[in-house]
């Protein structure tokens, strides 16, 4: 079961797995660790080396808990920040303030990812750091990944690399061909800042185009500062420091925390965010994570979107690798999970982020979301799922 083989009519020798993944990010990771333990060969390429920090909010919900537990990372030893309060605030005054039913806790993608990755290692995995995958190719048997050096072959393809990557493009995806307008475009920018704040809360502060949400990570006076807006907002000020000064300052929360002492001085960027739909299979390659769909960042809820999909895709992988599954009832049952398990979130977080932008609606919608904690509650479960199992 899973034992590698070799292919001698390549014109390279080809070491064949049972699934390569194509991305380290919680979805990547979680898929190779489940997997592994099950007994089958994994290969996982990352373009990057762990630790390193990503552009995240790095608020997890709850429903994701007891299963990073058992991915094999002791969660309750940690001394992690547990997150039971939501503030959002608006530029013009109005703020939001609601308990969290089902809450979350806070840890850094640097700690979390890395922690995963050791283990994939441990369980056998092969783990392909500062490696890029430039191409892949499935047929009815066998996927095909090419680096700038070498090929290697699985059975099943998984990418889970991501808002975006050059392997978008190599796929021929729709959301890379047909690019949305510059004024749809966004970026996103994150510090580690120094301060001293209710470790049980998250907040959500909107500004012109855009949100900010602050919330405790791991470490005495550590939070996470992670903003969302339109390049527009950046083209317009002409730097990040005059956009945070000039936009974003307008909320008196943002203009006290973008004062505080900062980890990192230099903020981390990513570009060219955008909220298209995406397809969940490409070309018979498999996505997770972020690579199949986008989840507006104000939801809270990516990261726990990711572990799902990884976690349902190992079940349904299994029944392939075990020969109860043709690919076609893979494909089925992953793209029905798929719509059933995150189709409504997507929806209500782009609602909500269209709300939030407005700003005729915004003060409105929060002033009347404040006063009926019910309703809150209500919207906040639409964009979260159960405990993952």
């Amino acid at each position: 079961m899973g034992l590698p083989t070799f292919n001698f009519n390549s014109k390279l020798m080809r070491k064949v797995y049972d699934i390569g993944i194509v991305g380290g990010g919680l979805a990547g990771l979680a898929l190779a660790i489940e997997s592994a333990k099950a007994g089958r060969k994994i290969i996982l390429f990352e373009k990057e080396r762990f630790p390193y920090h990503k552009v995240c909010g790095e608020y997890i919900s709850n429903e994701s808990w007891e299963y990073i537990k058992q991915l094999g990372i002791d969660l309750d030893g940690m001394n992690l920040p547990k997150i039971t309060q939501l503030k959002i605030s608006s530029a013009e005054g109005s703020e939001l303030n609601q308990q969290l039913d089902k809450g979350g806790f806070g840890i850094s993608r640097y700690s979390l990812d890395f922690e995963l990755s050791k283990i994939a290692k441990e369980l056998g995995v092969t783990l392909l750091e500062n490696t890029k995958v430039e191409e892949v190719d499935v047929t009815a048997n066998e996927a095909t990944f090419r680096t700038s050096d070498q090929t290697y072959s699985a059975e099943i393809a998984v990418a889970a690399h991501g808002k975006r990557s050059s392997l978008d493009k190599k796929l021929n995806r729709k959301f890379i061909l047909n690019p949305q307008a510059a004024s749809k475009n966004y970026i996103g920018i994150k510090y580690h800042i120094k301060a001293k704040l209710p470790g049980n809360l998250i907040g959500l502060h909107l500004f012109k185009n855009g949100y900010c949400g602050i919330s405790k990570i791991e470490g005495t006076d550590r939070f996470c500062l992670c903003y969302l807006t339109l390049a527009s907002n950046l083209k317009h000020a002409g730097s990040i420091e005059k956009m945070e000064e000039d936009i974003l300052s307008k909320n008196n929360y943002l203009k006290e925390y973008l004062n505080y002492d900062r980890y990192n001085e230099q903020p981390l960027v990513i570009s060219q965010i955008n909220f298209t739909k995406k397809k969940a299979i490409e070309n018979g390659i498999f996505m997770l994570g972020d690579s199949a769909g986008l989840i507006v960042p104000l939801c809270g809820n990516g990261m726990s979107m990711a572990l799902r999909a990884a976690h349902e895709f190992h079940l349904l992988g299994e029944k392939l690798l075990e020969k109860n599954f043709t690919r076609k009832e893979l494909e089925r049952g992953y793209l029905k999970f798929w719509k059933r398990e995150f189709g409504t979130r997507l929806k209500v977080g782009r609602i909500l982020q269209k709300i939030f932008y407005n700003k005729v609606l915004v003060n409105p919608a929060l002033n009347l979301l404040n006063k009926t904690p019910s309703i809150t509650s209500k919207i906040i479960q639409l964009t979260h799922g159960k405990d993952i199992v």
